[in-house]
């Protein structure tokens, strides 16, 4: 079984080892493990997936990059303060006032005879979740082609099967990226960076935190987009309904539940454990798959426990106004049947495009 695209309907067993990693796909083992940050560490979370390679790693030192234990990979006591700083940015009401803003980024890009590309992820889904971010975070003069190359590229180094050469493909990206943030830090240009500076928060860490925090809170939001636009265009019923009040919202939650795009998530064990009836030793490494079956009451899309994704708000958000207003203002919008090239890494699938046509 490749860890990269497996399905669930591959797994055998509700915990199963696999190329030197412990698959876990039970909904009530993962929400345990995801609950119990003693004896299941989240020290992995950020670790790369390919060894990083001498000469890519060589590359990081001389760029004097670090993810020190920050947010989704600490498990120390400083998580608690860090996380409440940076929630004070994503708080229900800040992410409400959010929701003009969207819109007309939406409908902005909706304007004109044409979509420019006739594609829903490079028109639509692939920039507009980092300038929301941007904004919310008050980050303001960021060159959004260069985080999206960054932030892509990092993902890729970090969750990819890649060989050597595409590691020293992207190391350079992923250093340029960490200084960035190091001088943002030290400049303190924008209002998380006042924020961090003025809490004590030394330059490494906030540059780890900010690191992470600019990707997955926009990254994994495209892919959202992607995903459910993809599946909405495949129902003709669904697209015509979810103009309607609560009808993105609930596929919205459908998508989470069976088809999240953030399909993993790691842990390490600190002591020996049983899983649904399987000896487990210390030290492994598990793979906590988060898409559930269909007889699954919830989803873990974004996690649980202490490390529940501090975006979640935001991401169910732009996803309901993103599906809302394009089928509002696009009702003839269909699929052109083209097979889409997908995003395949441990943790992230999604597809790359959503070619339409009216």
């Amino acid at each position: 079984m490749d860890l990269f695209t497996f399905t669930r309907a591959e797994l055998t067993s509700p915990v199963q080892f696999c190329d030197g990693r412990w698959v876990v796909s039970d909904y009530d083992d993962v929400r345990a493990v995801l609950a119990d940050p003693v004896t299941f560490l989240p020290d992995n979370a950020l670790t790369a997936v390919t060894p990083v390679a001498p000469a890519a790693l060589r590359a990081l030192v001389r760029a004097r990059f670090s993810l020190p234990p920050t947010l989704a990979n600490n498990g120390s006591a400083s998580h608690a303060g860090l996380r409440r700083l940076v929630a004070s940015f994503f708080t229900p009401a800040r992410v409400a006032a959010a929701e003009p803003r969207i819109r007309a980024l939406v409908l902005e890009r909706l304007g004109g005879s044409d979509l420019r590309r006739n594609d829903l992820v490079g028109d639509l889904a692939w920039d507009l979740p980092a300038i929301v971010l941007m904004e919310l975070l008050g980050l303001e003069n960021v060159d959004i082609p260069t985080l999206k190359r960054w932030s892509s590229g990092s993902l890729e180094f970090f969750w990819g099967n890649i060989s050597r050469e595409r590691q020293l493909e992207l190391v350079d990206d992923v250093g340029d990226f960490h200084q960035w943030l190091i001088k943002r830090y030290h400049a303190r240009d924008g209002e998380l960076f006042c924020a961090l500076a003025d809490a004590g928060v030394s330059a490494e860490d906030s540059a780890g935190l900010c690191y992470f925090l600019l990707i997955a809170g926009q990254e994994t939001t495209t892919q959202l987009l992607s995903t459910a636009l993809r599946r909405a265009l495949q129902d003709r019923s669904l697209w015509a309904r979810l103009p309607e009040p609560g009808v993105a919202e609930s596929f919205v939650e459908d998508v989470l539940r069976t088809d999240t795009p953030v399909v993993t998530w790691r842990r390490l064990t600190a002591r020996e454990v049983v899983l649904s009836g399987v000896r487990v030793p210390a030290g492994a490494e598990l793979v906590l798959l988060l898409s559930g079956k269909e007889s699954d009451p919830r989803h873990l899309a974004f996690g649980y426990g202490r490390h529940f994704c501090l975006g979640a708000g935001l991401a169910r958000l732009e996803a309901a106004v993103v599906l809302r207003t394009v089928a509002a203002h696009e009702p003839s919008l269909r699929l052109t049947g083209e097979d889409p090239e997908w995003l395949n890494l441990l943790s992230f699938r999604a597809p790359k495009s959503v070619t339409v046509a009216r």
